[in-house]
């Protein structure tokens, strides 16, 4: 449920150069990769990516359309370069990604600037919109294909994470029907990509500097049943583990249904897979998990969390929960905050819940109001940053893996992360030492926390 925005970095400019462009990516990493496969295919077909948005030909902004937070971002930059427009320091802006798969022509009526749409399974034809505008065609032109059998292929992208990390999409659309959700709606139905295609793309990440892996799905879990006739990402993981230069695989939003005995084997074996899971989890009370329509209870949440927790040494538990679901009562809310408590998760995330007028929970009885669903969401953010805190200082003195994303400016210390956080998501750690370089793994010591992030100390020799 997390949105970011990126504008990406400007490459080597290719040999010749039909038109300057500039990209904006928000949203979430699902998106980032369809972000970084446009902006290859534009590399490719000869334009030329700035950084700055003034003076490009045109911009292009890959939204996302989930909840109202992200829309409403989504809506802000794009006026943003819709004004750069009207001043003449832009020619045209092309909208892309999952806010334009989801209002279609209606966009244009709120915003009739917009040169061309993009929905999410039209990316490939980028290039050919960006044609139309460089060649003054006036005409607005909408691609809003449907949702392909399998998956587009994600190789040959141009990516705009640091180079040794990627994120790897193994699947496309949702057949959960959560009641809150509508990336259905936008993304389809379930599409799982081929082993065989994952791991030509994991092994194109990896000859392109790609140490860490993060495997990204709207359902992680459910993949290969749709091609296959059963889950198969036991059976990836264990390809993926072959492919020599990656070094850690960081698994997230696994949905807790289909994780079997041996899928947390594989996890709790794996010299590769590092013992941080993201288990996005919404609720624990059994009523609101069947309005919500999620398909699980809180006797299953439990029984997977105490296997994983038994199993898989040092694990790090990521999830997220809604906080003043339609219905939700003050009971379910302090059942939620008290099973928070017990669990002591690690890592966590609160979204209240955002009305979707699209989606089945719109039309749901008893919805709360905006300042019982914010002040909640506030009162299980101050009972989980206490964990938080609480974890933080336990590691101190210990030693752990941290791999350097970047330098802190004019300073001889540096941002990285530990196999406990993710990358744009998590807490970091900084770290003096000397001589270390972004995408290096180097062993170190905690001596202090700083909120929820942490203080290291380089002691081992950086690889």
């Amino acid at each position: 449920m997390s949105t970011t925005s990126q504008r990406a970095p400007a490459p080597p400019a290719p040999a010749t150069t039909k038109g300057t462009y500039a990209f904006v990516s928000l949203g979430c990493p699902k998106n980032l990769v369809d972000s970084e496969r446009m902006l290859g295919l534009l590399q490719l077909d000869g334009y030329k990516l700035v950084h700055e948005p003034a003076g490009a030909d045109f911009v292009v902004v890959n939204t996302c359309g989930f909840i109202e937070r992200a829309r409403t971002e989504s809506f802000s930059a794009i006026e943003e370069m819709l004004g750069l427009k009207r001043e003449g320091k832009i020619r045209g802006v092309i909208v892309s990604g999952c806010l334009a798969e989801r209002e279609k022509e209606a966009l244009l009526e709120t915003m009739p600037e917009i040169d061309h749409l993009v929905g999410v399974f039209g990316r490939e034809e980028v290039t050919k919109v960006a044609d139309r505008l460089i060649g003054g065609l006036d005409e607005q032109r909408s691609v809003f294909n449907p949702a392909p059998a399998v998956p587009l292929i994600d190789r040959g992208r141009l990516r705009i994470t640091p180079r040794h990390f990627a994120f790897l999409k193994i699947s496309e659309g949702c057949d959960r029907l959560c009641t809150f959700c509508a990336i259905p709606k936008m993304r389809g139905k379930h599409a799982t990509k081929p082993i065989e295609e994952v791991v030509a793309e994991a092994k194109e990440l990896a000859a392109d500097g790609v140490r860490e892996l993060v495997i990204v799905a709207q359902d992680t879990t459910y993949y290969g049943i749709d091609l296959y006739g059963e889950p198969r990402l036991t059976e990836l993981l264990g390809e993926l583990e072959n492919v020599e230069g990656i070094e850690w695989i960081r698994l997230m939003y696994l949905y807790p249904m289909y994780f079997g005995d041996d899928l947390i084997e594989r996890i709790a074996t794996s010299k590769k897979i590092i013992p941080y899971l993201d288990l996005p989890l919404q609720h624990i009370n059994d009523t609101m998990l069947k309005r919500m329509q999620r398909r699980v209870d809180r006797a299953s949440t439990e029984t997977l969390l105490s296997k994983l927790r038994a199993r898989v040494k040092n694990l790090t538990v990521r999830t997220t929960f809604i906080s003043g679901f339609p219905g939700e009562t003050d009971e379910q809310f302090e059942e939620l905050v008290e099973f928070v408590q017990q669990q002591k998760f690690e890592r966590l995330g609160v979204f209240s819940y955002s009305f979707e007028p699209d989606t089945p929970a719109a039309r749901l009885p008893d919805h709360l109001s905006e300042e019982v669903k914010e002040d909640r969401r506030s009162r299980l953010m101050a009972v989980q940053q206490d964990l938080a805190f609480a974890w933080n200082k336990q590691q101190i003195g210990r030693q752990v893996d941290v791999i350097i994303d970047s330098r802190v400016p004019g300073e001889e210390a540096w941002i990285g992360r530990s196999m406990a956080d993710a990358p744009d998501v998590d807490a970091v750690i900084y770290v003096s030492g000397r001589k270390l370089k972004p995408g290096q793994l180097v062993r170190c010591e905690i001596v202090a926390t700083s909120d929820y992030d942490l203080v290291g100390v380089a002691v081992g020799k950086p690889r």
